[in-house]
């Protein structure tokens, strides 16, 4: 499914891995926008409308979050558990790609709510194609929770 309206969240503060992720999700089969969130607060500015915000219009949620746990600002444990506190983005699917060989960093992802967790392989050639299975379930395979549901 081609939906320009559809868009993938990828929340990395390393600038390597952000070129990584996006020459590996390039070979993907996916032809879906990346929208880069580069710490925590940018993220959630793509997720949640703060309630303070009055009458402004939510935004657009993204198909998918890739987000790392290390951020600046509001780490992706904290951010992770404000997307699913929040009624309109808890159900994206969020994945965590982290390079994070803690069990408390992988028992607490899955507490709060993450669809998968997937640690940064080292090899490109391994690297690429762990995205681009991941591409192909979470864009192309699943089917989302319809929009709206809270």
């Amino acid at each position: 499914m081609n939906d320009t309206r559809r868009y993938l969240l990828l929340v990395e503060d390393d600038p390597t891995d952000e070129k990584l992720a996006l020459r590996a999700l390039a070979r993907s089969s996916r032809e879906v926008p990346i929208v880069i969130a580069r710490d925590g607060a940018l993220a959630l500015e793509h997720l949640i409308v703060p309630s303070d915000a009055g009458d402004a219009t939510p935004p657009r949620l993204p198909a998918l979050v890739l987000l790392d746990l290390k951020l600046p600002r509001i780490d992706g444990l904290e951010v992770l558990r404000r997307i699913r506190a929040d009624p309109r983005a808890r159900f994206v699917p969020v994945v965590i790609l982290t390079a994070s060989r803690e069990d408390r960093d992988l028992l607490e992802s899955y507490s709060l709510g993450a669809n998968a967790y997937v640690r940064k392989p080292l090899d490109f050639d391994e690297f690429a194609a762990a995205m681009g299975a991941i591409a192909q379930f979470w864009l192309g395979l699943n089917e989302p929770a319809p929009r709206g549901v809270s």
